[in-house]
C-alpha cells in the first residue's frame, strides 16, 4: 500500500474539525493521559486550533515519537488560538477514583480556556458539567486533529513530569515506564514499597 503523504493525512485528520470551522464554531479538542499508571498525576490538555495551518505530523500522541512530541509541543503551544492542561494527583485519584478525577480533569482544563467555546471534541468520555456541546469520539485522537493536539500537549507535560520523579524516585524506573505497571516497576513496588506518587488504590495488590 503506498504511503500517504503528509499534507493528505493531515486533511483526513482534520475531516471533523473542519465540520465545525467551516461554520464559524469555535471548537475545542481534549484528551486525557496517564489513566492506567500506578503512579502520578492524570493530565487533560484542552486546545482550540485555527484551521490554519494545519501542523504536520500532529496525530495520537501514542503514534508520534517522544522527539517529535517534543518538537511539537511549543508549535501547538504558539499556534493555537487558546490552550490548556490541568492535573490531578495520585491522592485525589485516590479519593474519588479514576473516572471522576478524569472527569475533574477534563472540567478545569475546559475552564481555563478564555474562548468563546461552543462545542468541544472529547476522546471517549462524554457528560462532562461543563458549558458547552460535547461530542464524544471513540478513539478520538486517532479521528481528530483538535483531540490529538491536545493528547501531545497532555503526553509531553505529563512525561516530563515523570521523568523528574525518576529523579527523586529512581527505584522505579519512572523515566522509562512512566508510571505505568511494568514487571520492573511493580518488582520495584514489592521491593521498595511505594513512594508519594504512587496511586494507593491501584497498587494494593502489589503490596
Amino acid at each position: 500500500m503506498p504511503r500517504v503523504d503528509e499534507k493528505t493525512r493531515l486533511f483526513e485528520l482534520s475531516k471533523i474539525d473542519r465540520e465545525y470551522w467551516e461554520q464559524g464554531i469555535v471548537l475545542a479538542g481534549m484528551d486525557e493521559v496517564g489513566r492506567g499508571p500506578l503512579a502520578g498525576p492524570v493530565v487533560v490538555g484542552c486546545v482550540v486550533m485555527p484551521q490554519e495551518p494545519l501542523l504536520d505530523y500532529v496525530n495520537d500522541s501514542k503514534k508520534v515519537s517522544q522527539k517529535r512530541r517534543e518538537t511539537l509541543y511549543p508549535l501547538i503551544k504558539a499556534t493555537a488560538l487558546d490552550c490548556a492542561t490541568a492535573w490531578i494527583a495520585p491522592q485525589i485519584i485516590d479519593r474519588i477514583n479514576i473516572l471522576e478525577a478524569t472527569k475533574m480533569g477534563f472540567i478545569e482544563a475546559f475552564g481555563m480556556i478564555k474562548l468563546p467555546v461552543t462545542d468541544v471534541m472529547i476522546d471517549a468520555l462524554s457528560g462532562l458539567k461543563i458549558e458547552a456541546k460535547q461530542h464524544s469520539l471513540i478513539h478520538g485522537d486517532a479521528l481528530c486533529y483538535s483531540i490529538a493536539a491536545a493528547s501531545i500537549l497532555a503526553k509531553v507535560e505529563r512525561d516530563r513530569y515523570m521523568i523528574e520523579m525518576d529523579k527523586l524516585y529512581p527505584e522505579y524506573g519512572f523515566a522509562n515506564n512512566k508510571g505505568y505497571g511494568t514487571s520492573e516497576h511493580i518488582r520495584a513496588i514489592k521491593e521498595h514499597g511505594l513512594c508519594p506518587i504512587h496511586r494507593r488504590t491501584f497498587v494494593g495488590k502489589f503490596v
